[in-house]
């Protein structure tokens, strides 16, 4: 009863301190507080290592984040009680791209660089992280001259050797406990089980998150340490409070993946940053065992370090939230009044080297645009944009101009990934340079043909595309070659591991070719010929659960982002006129409901 009268407790203050947040200060039960545990965090770096992008250059950068991390570790010892602090990163701390490809150019890992200065007590393995497949990520991981530890309970690299070496020597594992003020403090990490659908991570065997986590906090429980804190990359926070509900024994919850901005009306953010009232720093999910547990994430980008202080009793369970100090805290930089100025060793190792990189790639001007480019992350992953046709007609184009080298047929339609474009921005009208189709499409994907594709299989590839779009997932497709009506109320497809659909999706209702064929009419197939489709070979090996279902694919030796520069140079004539590609689209998607 006692630890039941517990978690009642604490759900009073938590409430309290919610709406403290807003109205005015908090009221923490600090007589049972016997710990004050600040743990600072932050997730989706993805090589941002410069600045937080155009406009924003006075904010973010690996430099500036360096010294604010030094800054509020200093913080942490101040104030009445026993406090102590941990450090974590959620993963995805690399990402293809312009700044990731200045470390392939010189031959040394920026980013590690990085990581390994910011003293992380440790680093959850997120999915970009194997974008570049086991090989490099072994690389990277032993770039640091700190052995931090890299953190995932359910993944097993026992088919994968380099990786396993690690796990050999403790440099992977699946949790750790920190020793602080005399407290033990149980971390335990977690990859999202769509690994194998959303990057490379070859003969990695990825298992059930749940089990993996429960495992951990039984065996840390059963040894001694009454402090869990769990730290997943699973792609969005709402996964995250669902998978509380699956847990015991869990005290805290820092989840990584969805970039979603945590924050409350009197937190200073980002111009253009906006607290929205449904995203409070912390939300709350509730575990298995009925506790209450404080959930907290923050943009990446290195625009934000988030801090979470909360009070534990001597049993370990959380009793209070700090409010004042607990929050997004956003990089900053100028002559902004936050401002943090950069620490000189990770600008001179890091930040300078990569600016040099990337400025010979902005030097070289390959277009104009008449029109404002839309590739903001949220848009490209729900609905269709320019930015998004501009992609998928490259892709349509080469496979095209490529088709008779390759031996392969011409492409009826071609498909791009929202999650596989990148830049996150809108590209203001103007110069086109090489940079930006580096920004636009980084990773190592390959323009690809696959062809013979039945029509009531390219129903169900295009019910995948649209499947996870209420989750702004970066299934959803950008289109070329043919146009699209679906029906957002609709039934989401479901699929297995293998690509196999288990419950049938009802959402597409209407495709048409562009030459006017209609492939489905009214939610049914018409029967016809088979279609050949231009893709990337992300996508055609399953990935995003793309159910190509072992088709054969040809990929034709040219990079999506070869592709992007190519056809604005060749096929545009260096000229993105807004007739071909207005504001908003041309009306290829149409979403009902």
């Amino acid at each position: 009863m006692q630890h039941e009268r517990s978690f009642r407790r604490f759900a009073l203050i938590v409430v309290t301190a919610f709406v403290a947040v807003v109205t005015g200060p908090s009221a923490n039960a600090t007589g049972d507080v016997d710990l004050w545990l600040t743990i600072l965090h932050n997730n989706d770096g993805e090589s941002q290592l410069i600045d937080a992008g155009g406009g924003l250059e006075d904010f973010g950068g690996a430099a500036r984040f360096k010294t604010l991390v030094d800054k509020l570790k200093g913080q942490v010892q101040k104030g009445p009680g026993r406090r102590a602090g941990i450090f974590v990163s959620s993963g995805d701390n690399f990402l293809a791209g312009p700044e990731f490809n200045a470390s392939l150019d010189a031959g040394v890992f920026f980013d590690a660089i990085a990581l390994d200065r910011f003293r992380y007590d440790a680093i959850v393995l997120g999915n970009h992280d194997f974008d570049f497949g086991p090989d490099i990520l072994v690389d990277f991981i032993n770039q640091f001259l700190r052995k931090v530890p890299y953190i995932s309970a359910n993944l097993d690299f026992s088919e994968e050797p380099g990786l396993q070496v690690l796990a050999n020597r403790k440099r992977i594992v699946g949790s750790i406990v920190v020793n602080r003020r005399g407290k033990r403090i149980g971390v335990v990490g977690a990859t999202t089980e769509q690994l194998p659908f959303i990057s490379s991570p070859r003969n990695t065997i990825v298992n059930e998150v749940a089990g993996a986590i429960q495992g951990e906090i039984d065996a840390l429980t059963a040894g001694g340490v009454n402090i869990i804190v769990v730290v997943s990359h699973l792609q969005s926070i709402n996964e995250d409070i669902a998978l509380a509900l699956e847990l015991t024994g869990v005290d805290v919850m820092i989840a990584g993946g969805g970039d979603e901005l945590l924050a409350n009306a009197d937190d200073v953010l980002l111009p253009g940053d906006e607290a929205d009232p449904n995203l409070p720093y912390p939300m709350l999910a509730i575990g298995a065992d009925g506790a209450n547990i404080p959930v907290v994430t923050t943009s990446g980008s290195y625009r934000y370090l988030g801090r979470l202080v909360v009070g534990l009793n001597a049993a370990g369970e959380v009793v209070a939230l700090d409010d004042p100090l607990s929050g997004p805290v956003r990089v900053a930089g100028g002559t902004e009044p936050d401002a943090v100025p950069p620490d000189p060793i990770v600008q001179a190792l890091v930040v300078d080297p990569v600016v040099d990189f990337v400025e010979s790639l902005a030097a070289n001007v390959i277009g104009t645009s008449e029109v404002d480019l839309d590739g903001v992350r949220g848009n490209v992953r729900t609905m269709e944009t320019n930015e998004g046709n501009l992609i998928a007609d490259s892709l349509f184009w080469q496979a095209t101009q490529l088709a008779g080298s390759f031996g392969t047929p011409v492409p009826d339609v071609a498909l791009q990934n929202g999650g596989g474009i990148r830049n996150d921005a809108v590209i203001p009208a103007g110069d086109i340079t090489e940079l930006d189709t580096f920004d636009m499409v980084p990773f190592g994907n390959f323009v690809t043909l696959v062809a013979g594709i039945p029509r009531d299989q390219f129903k169900e590839i295009m019910e995948n595309a649209v499947s996870q779009v209420e989750n702004v997932g970066g299934r959803f497709a950008q289109i070329s070659g043919f146009s699209m009506t679906y029906d957002a109320a609709g039934t989401a497809q479901e699929l297995d591991a293998d690509g196999n659909v288990t419950t049938a999706g009802t959402r597409v209702l209407d495709i048409t070719l562009d030459d006017g064929t209609q492939i489905v009419s009214g939610g049914t197939v018409v029967a016809g010929d088979a279609l050949n489709i231009a893709t990337i070979d992300f996508l055609a090996r399953g990935g995003d659960q793309y159910p190509y279902r072992g088709a054969p694919f040809t990929p034709m030796g040219v990079s999506y982002q070869q592709a992007l520069s190519a056809y604005i140079e060749d096929a545009l004539a260096g000229s993105i006129t807004a007739a071909q590609y207005p504001e908003g689209g041309e009306g290829r998607i149409t979403r009902i409901n």
